[in-house]
């Protein structure tokens, strides 16, 4: 495995694997790599010859008063999890070499997408992800690009700008990797206390009641909305809910009905974490 930390030495190493008719995989990350990571990196190694691996806290994706700063960073500990699944190149770029020039001034952003769920109360924030996202694919030249279910608008959003500016790259959905308790894999659940760490596996409970509640009885958004914030209210109570939502899948507008697909969303704040989850729910399924 090499470990690259400049864009120059990155196009160095791809450029003859793409001459040479090789499959490149890259799985985008900001580190502290936990199970969910690990898996995308499995999936890529299994469906591609080469796998680039980055880390990169994104500084463009962070608001005034989010996390840049604090968020974890544990790049010994990455560099041997991504040894160990598989990767072949991991990408530690410095914020220098991604944006000079005072930052870039060039950005690209999917209007409209991005206004709903997370977008509402992080103005901003997709405009930096879908900016860093474009530029290490033209960095990597990737064939394919892995990414979580858990993010879901990230990734409806980038899909979206693949489709749109016409990225020769394939974005390959992964399903979300959890706890034993339910709770979705995320960097930030180091950041819980004991006792929130506790409640947060209520997000998914309230999302699998929320899911059953709608393939039983086919109610209105307004109501499954007002069951799972009740059932946060009990469950996660040093919780602040940012939005409980259902929202159509592909234009992720909210929605009054809950057929025949939607996508039932939460974030939910704690003292030094905000997490989100998130249940896509056909009313064809009669798995109740």
């Amino acid at each position: 495995m090499k470990t690259i930390r400049t864009i120059n030495e990155l196009r160095r190493i791809v450029n003859p694997a793409r001459r040479a008719g090789k499959v490149i995989a890259l799985v985008p990350t900001m580190g502290n790599l936990h199970a969910g990571h690990l898996s995308l990196i499995r999936r890529a190694r299994a469906a591609s010859d080469v796998v680039i691996v980055s880390i990169f806290v994104n500084p463009t994706q962070f608001g005034p008063n989010e996390d840049f700063a604090t968020y974890p960073r544990t790049p010994d500990a990455d560099l041997d999890a991504c040894r160990n699944n598989g990767a072949d190149i991991v990408f530690m770029p410095a914020v220098d070499d991604m944006y000079p020039y005072d930052g870039g001034l060039t950005t690209v952003s999917v209007s409209k997408l991005g206004d709903n769920l997370c977008g509402a109360s992080r103005p901003g924030h997709f405009a930096g992800v879908c900016t860093v996202v474009s530029k290490l694919f033209n960095i990597a030249q990737c064939d394919k690009a892995f990414f979580g279910m858990k993010d879901f608008q990230q990734m409806a959003i980038i899909r979206r700008m693949v489709e749109d500016l016409n990225f020769p790259v394939e974005i390959v959905a992964c399903p979300t990797v959890r706890e034993s308790d339910g709770l979705a894999m995320s960097s930030r659940n180091s950041r819980l206390t004991s006792d929130e760490r506790q409640q947060a596996p209520a997000l998914w409970k309230s999302l699998s009641d929320a899911r059953r509640m709608i393939l039983t009885s086919n109610p209105q958004a307004s109501e499954v909305i007002d069951a799972i914030k009740a059932s946060l209210a009990r469950n996660a109570p040093d919780g602040v809910i940012d939005y409980v939502k259902i929202v159509h899948p592909h234009t992720l507008n909210d929605v009054q009905v809950t057929s025949p697909q939607v996508l039932v969303a939460v974030a939910v704040k704690f003292t030094n974490a905000r997490l989100i989850d998130n249940i896509l729910v056909d009313a064809a399924d009669d798995r109740a």
